[in-house]
């Protein structure tokens, strides 16, 4: 990486020419050079000096394409990056101290990397301090701090990962400056970037990893799909990926003709309150499944996955147990997640994965729109508005659409002819706007190809 100076970094020309040669496209690119420049810009005014020498990170957004709740089971997922993200800018500190700026929200916060600091649940700053926190209990010793800012484009509480994002960029800026890669703890229960993200996943789940020790986490109980995508996506492709540990399988490209088209419904899914409880709901249904099942079959297999992999005639004999239901969690309930379960992780994606190879659009399609249908009938995770926009760019000619994320809100994609995007992003938010004048309000569209992974945009001399 090359060393830059905090002033360069508001040439946005020259930034915009790093970015590219990073994977972003060319108006991708320049709208992140812009978001680098308002990060620059506010550590700036913030007291940092010009001449200081300066680290710039890109962290995108995901795709969920398919595996709705698969990976914290051990289960597989389609995932891509979006062409956008948040971008950092940090610039070292001398003593053990994270000042994080926000510009977008107009709003600093400082802390120190040290274990026993108590993350702010449902403020900004849980994320990073979360990190911060995890990092002091994980490598213990001398630590030195930063001057971060970060802003981006990335619709935040839209099921695209932002607060991953945030959380993985934060990780990589303190490691880097740090040197943790380097390190023995590092070493012996991380190697390479698959590996990582499923550390990562567990900073924000709160559990142990190998010998580093687990905290309590973000308060969120979810997997290391989100962090997977971050760090390891393939720009152009759609990517593989199962989980517990994490796994890749293979790219699929989607090619020129086709193209992404998100739309973020305006109805909220932060991992904060009420959404927060039905998430971790959701994650407990499967916990309590997996916990049935040994204490029915005295095995101790780890994951869902790995119990089904385990159990000939698995629907059957888990069927016979979950009909009693648990204290909190009535039968239906068990037997409608574990039926979603198998039916998204050994039918739906296995056959997209092959409708794709193939270049069978129409076949990919069905599959998506019974993956779509099954997240309303067996998990309940969705909502009225991202019901009908899955539903209307079907309807509008989308090869495919789907709700993606944790449910409850949050956005749907929708795969498009490249030529046709325009109008068909028009007409979409169109009908939206006709069926929830309301949400539409807040509601945004876009278009996006598959992004590159996680980078840094320049870093340290070392």
């Amino acid at each position: 990486m090359t060393a830059e100076r905090i002033a360069t970094l508001l040439d946005e020309d020259r930034l915009t020419g790093r970015l590219v040669e990073g994977g972003l496209n060319g108006p991708s690119a320049r709208a992140a050079a812009g978001q680098f420049a308002r990060a620059a810009r506010a550590l700036l005014d913030d007291g940092v000096p010009g001449q200081s020498e300066a680290i710039a990170l890109y962290a995108p957004g995901r795709i969920e394409v398919l595996g709705k709740h698969t990976d914290y089971c051990g289960g597989h997922s389609l995932i891509a990056a979006a062409q956008r993200g948040i971008c950092f800018v940090a610039v070292p500190r001398d003593d053990a101290l994270i000042r994080a700026l926000v510009p977008d929200l107009e709003d600093a916060r400082e802390f120190a990397i040290a274990g026993d600091i108590v993350p702010a649940v449902g403020h900004w700053s849980n994320y990073p301090m979360t990190v911060a926190r995890r990092i002091a209990r994980n490598f213990p010793g001398d630590l030195r701090g930063a001057s971060i800012a970060y802003c981006g484009n990335l619709p935040p509480d839209a099921g695209m990962s932002s607060s991953s994002a945030v959380l993985t960029g934060m990780f990589l800026l303190i490691s880097h400056i740090n040197g943790l890669e380097s390190r023995g703890e590092y070493l012996d229960n991380i190697q390479g970037r698959e590996s990582l993200a499923a550390y990562l996943g567990t900073i924000e789940n709160g559990s142990s990893f190998g010998s580093l020790a687990g905290s309590s986490g973000v308060g969120t109980f979810g997997g290391s799909e989100d962090h997977t995508a971050i760090l390891n996506a393939a720009a152009g492709s759609i990517s593989r990926y199962s989980y517990c540990p994490v796994e890749f399988h293979e790219n699929l490209p989607l090619g020129d003709e086709y193209i992404f088209s998100i739309a973020c419904s305006g109805v909220v899914a932060p991992k904060t309150g009420t959404a927060r409880r039905k998430y971790n709901r959701m994650s407990r249904r499967a916990a309590v499944v997996l916990e049935l099942w040994r204490r029915n079959t005295g095995r101790d297999e780890t994951n869902l996955a790995a119990a089904v992999a385990n159990t000939p005639d698995s629907r059957g004999r888990f069927a016979s147990f979950l009909t009693a239901g648990s204290d909190d969690l009535s039968a239906e309930e068990l037997t409608s997640r574990f039926e979603h379960f198998l039916a998204e992780n050994y039918e739906i994606i296995p056959a997209a994965c092959k409708a794709l190879g193939r270049g069978d659009m129409t076949e990919f399609g069905a599959q998506v729109d019974r993956s779509q249908e099954l997240a309303d009938t067996l998990l309940g995770s969705q909502v009225p508005q991202t019901i009908f926009l899955a539903r209307s760019a079907r309807e509008l000619g989308a090869v495919a659409a789907s709700s993606f994320g944790a449910g409850f809100g949050g956005a749907v994609w929708a795969l498009v002819r490249r030529d046709g995007v325009k109008a068909f992003e028009n007409q979409w938010a169109r009908r939206y706007a006709e069926a929830f004048p309301t949400e539409s309000r807040t509601a945004s569209f876009f278009s996006t190809n598959p992004g590159p992974a996680a980078f840094f945009a320049c870093g340290l001399d070392k």
